[in-house]
């Protein structure tokens, strides 16, 4: 997250109202329990320094077991050495790192606010038409959550209309959403949770993004969610 904040204010300054990547990024920070005093620290520090100079964007398209899309989004201050580990890791778990362009027309840019059904005060009617109403393009129903969806354009707009109504969002990013799904079971299943475990680790991947999908009963078998 050090590294996320850093880049957004080389790009755009130290003001989160005019730094839509900052304010993401710091609202992302307090969701993993970043304490506010080490998220400022890290603010003033890159205004000052040079540091986030030595980081450069990348993103990488592969594929996992089972023909899966795979997009990564890295910063890193060493792109031989980022590409090389990468590589490795794809190869370790069944996949393979692939050409620029390989899978990114399988996702579209999304704005997503993640609400928890547990934190909800209206029912869940009323929370789609609050939400169409703001401008999202689309309300999906998970079993604990609900997500809105968003033209990417008008997430802050969308955001900040239903922040003023009462909605606490667990989660609040640009992501990226795959179009179609692969569905995996047994030994491709498990190799390819292997693999987003060990990209998601990796210091230099700060997005994972995947089409697969695996049902809750071998998801439960593998003693995952």
């Amino acid at each position: 997250m050090g590294r996320e904040l850093m880049v957004a204010v080389r790009q755009g300054g130290p003001d989160p109202n005019s730094n839509l990547r900052l304010k993401m990024a710091i609202e992302k920070a307090r969701s993993f329990n970043m304490p506010n005093e080490n998220i400022m620290r890290v603010i003033a520090k890159a205004s000052g320094a040079q540091d986030a100079a030595n980081y450069e964007e990348l993103v990488y398209e592969g594929y996992g077991p089972g023909g899966v899309a795979v997009m990564l989004e890295l910063l890193t201050d060493n792109r031989n050495r980022t590409a090389s580990e990468i590589r490795h890791i794809f190869a370790r778990h069944g996949g393979n790192l692939g050409e620029s362009g390989c899978v990114a027309w399988m996702f579209s840019e999304k704005g997503s606010l993640v609400l928890n059904r547990a934190d909800l005060t209206k029912t869940v009617d009323e929370v789609i038409l609050d939400a169409l109403e703001a401008g999202a393009e689309d309300v999906k129903e998970e079993e604990d959550t609900l997500q809105i969806l968003t033209d990417p354009a008008e997430f802050t707009k969308v955001q900040d209309a239903l922040t003023k109504q009462g909605y606490k969002f667990a989660q609040a990013e640009i992501t990226k959403i795959p179009q179609t799904t692969v569905e995996l079971q047994g030994k491709e299943a498990e190799q390819m949770l292997k693999l987003m475990e060990a990209l998601e680790e990796h210091d230099d991947v700060q997005e994972v993004y995947a089409n697969f999908d695996i049902p809750d009963e071998i998801l439960a078998s593998f003693g995952g969610n």
